[in-house]
């Protein structure tokens, strides 16, 4: 159940969903104007661009590419499917702020590849929250979230009990991306690319705290 949840998941959902909404406001910003924090977007733009512009698409191809292997590093540093401490989250939040730290150079130095980086942290960071007692929390993105709260709702109308520890966690997350979406518009307007340097920051500190809290708890 939800209610098992420790309370240093709400936090990290919080400020993961912080951290892509950040992240996906540069893309649309700065990149033809689509996300980067999800693919189904891309996808749709890759069946565009193959038509009307190879380049882009190639480019395209290479940031859903980048994306899944993002995700695979970090299936291969994780194990099992249930969030719990002691596992690698601090390595792979470490390695999600050297991939924006090097974006953001690349893209300041208009190497525009310089985007498959930030893809590929975004799969790393998506695939970081799994599954936690049959619910799956991800903070890249909120399709899954605003379906999940719609279940919930649906069910409560008809009688069943309504999960408040969840519905919590799901709203820090949605108020995490919402938010993110507002500092990453105003650090694009004075900043550009570099507001990327943000969300590594914020990754590097979270490593750095996950590392020092399961450390005193363990």
């Amino acid at each position: 159940m939800f209610t098992k949840l420790p309370k240093w998941v709400e936090y990290g959902a919080f400020t993961l969903a912080f951290i892509a909404g950040i992240v996906n406001a540069v893309g649309l910003l700065g990149f033809e104007h689509q996300a980067i924090s999800h693919v189904s977007g891309s996808v749709t733009l890759l069946g565009i661009k193959t038509v009307t512009n190879t380049s882009t698409a190639l480019l395209l191809l290479s940031i859903i590419t980048s994306f899944m292997l993002g995700s695979a590093l970090s299936g291969f540093l994780l194990s099992g499917g249930s969030l719990k401490l002691g596992r690698h989250y601090d390595t792979l939040l470490f390695i999600e702020g050297l991939l924006l730290l090097a974006s953001a150079y690349l893209l300041k130095n208009t190497f525009v590849y310089g985007i498959v980086l930030t893809s590929a942290a975004c799969g790393l960071q998506n695939a970081l929250a799994t599954n936690y007692s049959g619910a799956v929390i991800r903070t890249t993105h909120l399709t899954g979230i605003f379906t999940d709260l719609g279940l919930m709702i649906g069910k409560t109308l008809k009688g069943e009990a309504f999960d408040t520890r969840k519905c919590v966690v799901f709203l820090l997350i949605i108020s995490g991306f919402l938010l993110g979406g507002i500092i990453g518009y105003i650090l694009f307007k004075y900043f550009l690319v570099l507001a990327l340097l943000l969300p590594a920051a914020a990754c590097f500190a979270l490593s750095f705290i996950y590392k020092i809290y399961r450390l005193r708890t363990l």
